[in-house]
């Protein structure tokens, strides 16, 4: 998340040169993708032909730091990005013309803050070092956490570092603490040098991850988008029904053992035709995205993460969902 975003180096495997194409460039729609489980997954959609299938033409764009996936959104060098609702905020507040249209997950304990073996309470991370990728969902996961025990990001030395150079630092004794999301929330948790202290499954609903897209890609190409809402759901069933074939796709993209990926998915509540509904549905549910809305932004703006206001419902776009679904 970044003042220009609140978040989850270059993409790797592409050059600039392509990155910075304008979007009329190329027929395709470019997507965005960071590591994180509920967006790896859509490679599982494309390697089994789902995007085909449903008349997508979708370029999957691998960005190995997911701040800059935001910026790239931002500036309108990809038609859509793979990021959470907080992260989407910032943008929105500066006046950019985004539409998020689809509701992957939820994070339900894969991003965590993890500590050592001496930290046993908030309290003693008074004035620790807490190494996480600055302004990103790390970061308001940490000043959810906080503010929740008392304290404020004041209390404590945030070290920006990216998600695996954060989790690096911190097995090495760098740092105190850090807070990262999956596979690295496993891979400390794995080496014993770390536990988590707060998690994402302590503030259910508060974690979305979507596909949030230029409002004018929207416009152009509103029949791919659809397509990619079809082909998601074939994705989440794919996920429950074949989910070693589906951890065997998704821990190829980032060099993971199949088994070790598999991990993950639990802590990732893939979202179907059903409960997009209800993520789009209104503020007096209190899960919905715009029912979470006002306790996110209410602390970006309190912890100066993002500056102005938000209209959340310009910010949503809920009709592909429904067209797809068959309801108004």
């Amino acid at each position: 998340m970044k003042l220009a975003r609140l978040t989850r180096t270059l993409i790797a495997g592409i050059g600039f040169a392509l990155l910075t194409q304008p979007l009329t460039a190329q027929a395709e729609v470019k997507i965005g993708v960071s590591d994180w489980p509920g967006w790896v997954a859509w490679y599982v959609a494309e390697q089994k032909g789902f995007f085909k299938k449903h008349g997508a033409d979708v370029k999957l764009v691998w960005f190995a730091n997911y701040t800059d996936s935001i910026s790239a959104l931002s500036a309108g060098q990809v038609d859509g990005n793979s990021q959470t609702w907080s992260d989407t905020m910032a943008p929105l507040a500066k006046g950019i013309a985004l539409k998020t249209i689809l509701v992957n997950d939820n994070s339900a304990g894969n991003d965590a803050l993890m500590v050592g073996p001496k930290i046993k309470s908030f309290k003693d991370l008074k004035g620790k070092k807490i190494a996480l990728e600055e302004y990103s969902v790390s970061h308001f996961l940490l000043t959810m956490a906080l503010n929740r025990n008392g304290m404020t990001l004041k209390d404590v030395q945030v070290v920006n570092l990216s998600a695996g150079d954060a989790a690096a630092a911190f097995m090495a004794g760098r740092v105190d603490a850090a807070v990262v999301w999956n596979p690295w929330v496993n891979t400390i948790q794995t080496s014993g040098k770390g536990k988590p202290l707060f998690t994402s499954k302590d503030v259910p609903g508060l974690v979305p991850d979507l596909l949030v897209v230029q409002e004018k890609s929207l416009k152009a190409k509103r029949r791919d988008f659809v397509g990619m809402v079809k082909a998601w759901y074939d994705v989440e069933a794919f996920l429950r029904t074949n989910p070693d074939e589906a951890a065997k796709i998704m821990s190829k993209v980032v060099g993971l053992d199949a088994k070790e990926y598999k991990v993950f998915l639990p802590g990732t509540k893939f979202f179907d035709q059903k409960t997009n509904l209800q993520a789009f549905g209104p503020a007096t549910d209190p899960t919905s995205l715009m029912g979470v809305a006002p306790t996110i932004a209410k602390f970006l703006l309190d912890n100066k993460l993002m500056e102005g206001k938000v209209d959340f419902a310009r910010g949503l776009d809920a009709s592909l969902v429904k067209e797809v679904a068959g309801v108004k």
